[in-house]
């Protein structure tokens, strides 16, 4: 199935950037929205706060819940990624390569980042 560690390597930061993507990015909000619902809580200094919860019932509690956890999307991803990749590569290797660099450079921009702010 995964011939080289090359393979593995790009597969891994695929899934990465497409798991960040569906659960963090704000380019995907409209994605997340329906199956979240929004909390508004004052705190002691009397400000409001505003807390994002999956929905309480039904498919969108389930689908709310595994979005709100990075580590339930992630192996949801890695199936998809692993998958496109071994039956359908033509169509999705392309995809999956893209993600892969996308991934690679938000982890030299939070390394870059890092020594910038010491």
């Amino acid at each position: 199935m995964i011939d080289h560690a090359l393979d593995f390597i790009i597969l891994a930061l695929a899934s990465f950037r497409l798991t960040r993507l569906i659960v963090f990015d704000k380019i995907t909000a409209f994605l997340r929205k329906p199956f979240f619902e929004e909390i508004e809580e004052k705190n002691e200094a009397g400000e409001v706060e505003i807390y994002i919860v999956p929905k309480k019932t039904g498919l969108k509690s389930w689908i709310g819940e595994l979005l709100s956890c990075y580590w339930c999307t992630g192996i949801w991803v890695a199936i998809f990624i692993v998958l496109t990749y071994s039956f359908i590569p033509v169509w999705f290797g392309i995809v999956i390569v893209i993600l892969a660099v996308s991934g690679l450079a938000a982890l030299i921009e939070l390394v870059v980042q890092r020594f910038i702010s010491e």
